[in-house]
């Protein structure tokens, strides 16, 4: 038995648009701008939440629930740089931009997309990006909250 070991091989890109996002074209995919070197190393959640959907009723004694509405918490911790190339997710992610963001798990970040490879596909619009307190000897860093502006593809498979 062998883990799956996720250091440098989750893959963080953005993207303006996408002309699929169940499947979207590897193309597209690797057009992207790629900031996964940008992304903390604890910097990247994606956490689906599940809402409870009460089905008991007055004759129930216990509390039965089924799965109800799906939502996602978003956001991406960015280290800042000094160059433009550096700098580009904190002068990108502003307030209200919209666009989508693409991740890619399992597989070393450097290798290019590919028909096949699974990708998550979340269409987010940005909220207002936090600067992150200073603190000694780390980079400073920010963190850009996104909401879902369409529904999330976790499971979309690059064409």
């Amino acid at each position: 038995m062998s883990d799956l070991i996720s250091d440098g091989n989750t893959k963080v890109c953005w993207a303006s648009s996408l002309s699929s996002l169940t499947a979207p074209p590897a193309t597209e995919l690797n057009a992207a701008a790629d900031w996964t070197s940008r992304v903390t190393p604890d910097g990247l959640t994606t956490t689906p939440t599940t809402a409870d959907v009460p089905t008991g009723s007055l004759a129930s004694r216990q509390d039965t629930n089924t799965v109800g509405r799906v939502g996602w918490d978003v956001s991406v911790t960015f280290k800042k740089g000094t160059t433009v190339q550096e700098l580009a997710p904190y002068t990108t992610l502003k307030y209200g931009v919209t666009g989508i963001l693409i991740v890619r798990r399992g597989i070393a970040y450097e290798t290019a997309f590919a028909a096949g490879q699974e990708v998550e596909i979340y269409p987010v619009t940005c909220g207002e990006r936090m600067n992150i307190a200073p603190a000694a000897n780390e980079v400073a860093k920010f963190t850009s909250p996104m909401k879902l502006s369409t529904p999330a593809v976790p499971d979309a498979v690059a064409a």
